[in-house]
């Protein structure tokens, strides 16, 4: 796969990405759902920080997280152009350019949403509009996939969790999130094909 082909998975899942999210920011307010199924909903949620929800503390924390993305970006995207530029496997290029687009979205929040939105609370948000919620560098990350596959108490004889009330597949999610995970995913499961030369 060449560097041209690389760039528009690139391009094509960041569009995706944007215009999911942007959907949901200007038609739903925080914590709206639709039910398409009983173990699939579309539910607004923000994240503020990495994976799962995961936080830095303090008022440097999001945006030393929101940095330290970048750096990643910029890691990943010599990566990309070293492994065009090597000849390596086309699988590993596609996986790398996935996890480019993922992470380059979600970059794109936390660095764009928090000047250009309003807030979702109780509202839909408004794009460009003159009273944003946030800062440059301290946007939330927009989240909607849903999939609670199973839900109900765990049998009692389950050490530490059991009688408890759990979901499984409790993690809401985006576009960027599942390029990311996908390209994650290539790498170990076709480890010898990919990393082959």
């Amino acid at each position: 796969m060449n560097l041209k082909k690389a760039y528009l998975v690139v391009i094509l899942v960041l569009l995706i990405d944007q215009i999911s999210k942007i959907y949901v920011k200007t038609h739903f307010m925080l914590h709206e759902e639709v039910v398409v199924t009983n173990w699939f909903k579309f539910l607004f949620v923000e994240n503020e920080g990495m994976a799962w929800g995961v936080e830095l503390p303090g008022i440097y924390g999001k945006l030393i997280l929101t940095s330290f993305r970048i750096l990643a970006v910029g890691g990943i995207g010599y990566w990309l152009w070293l492994s065009v530029k090597e000849e390596a496997s086309g699988l590993l290029i596609f996986a790398i350019s996935l996890i480019l687009a993922g992470a380059f979205g979600n970059i794109l929040d936390s660095v764009f949403y928090g000047v250009i939105f309003d807030h979702s609370e109780g509202q839909v948000a408004t794009l460009f509009t003159d009273k944003p919620y946030g800062n440059w560098f301290y946007g939330k990350v927009v989240d909607m996939f849903y999939f609670p596959i199973w839900q109900g108490n765990l049998p009692n004889w389950i050490p530490v969790f059991g009688g408890k009330y759990f979901t499984f597949f409790n993690a809401i999610f985006n576009v960027a999130d599942v390029a990311i995970s996908t390209g994650v995913g290539i790498l170990i499961v076709f480890n010898k094909k990919v990393f082959g030369k």
